[in-house]
């Protein structure tokens, strides 16, 4: 079994010059959060300082990174490259973390936190930001 910091190292490492395509590109920042018993749309709009009404939506891991992941003929090699990486990211999410959802806040300039259980209880996984208009 991995340690909590083992698997922060991995995700760091899996998301190393990986950027989320969306109206605009952006990184991905790992997460940690100790002692929450639950994720909940209050702590989530708490943590991107937003509204206490801002839309809070949540996605299956699966659906957020369909495109990202998808490997079709009509991509270039540096896509295909960068979707390997977005499968094997997806991949190191569900084998180590349980009930891993996606969670987009507010609207246009979205956070995007991307969380599962590790064993340890706490909360682990990625962040980034998507812009859709």
């Amino acid at each position: 079994m991995k340690s909590d910091d083992q698997l922060i190292e991995e995700l760091k490492r899996a998301t190393e010059g990986l950027l989320f395509m969306s109206e605009s590109d952006y990184p991905f920042e790992t997460i940690c959060w100790k002692g929450l018993p639950e994720v909940s749309a209050e702590f989530l709009r708490t943590q991107a300082e937003l509204s206490v009404d801002a839309p809070v939506e949540t996605i299956s891991l699966d659906d957020f990174f369909q495109v990202a992941a998808s490997d079709a003929d009509w991509r270039s090699i540096e896509s295909r490259q960068a979707a390997l990486k977005y499968r094997n990211l997806i991949a190191l999410l569900k084998e180590n973390l349980d009930n891993v959802k996606v969670y987009k806040l507010g609207c246009v300039n979205m956070p995007v936190y991307i969380v599962g259980q590790s064993k340890t209880g706490d909360w682990l996984g990625i962040s980034t930001r998507v812009v859709e208009t």
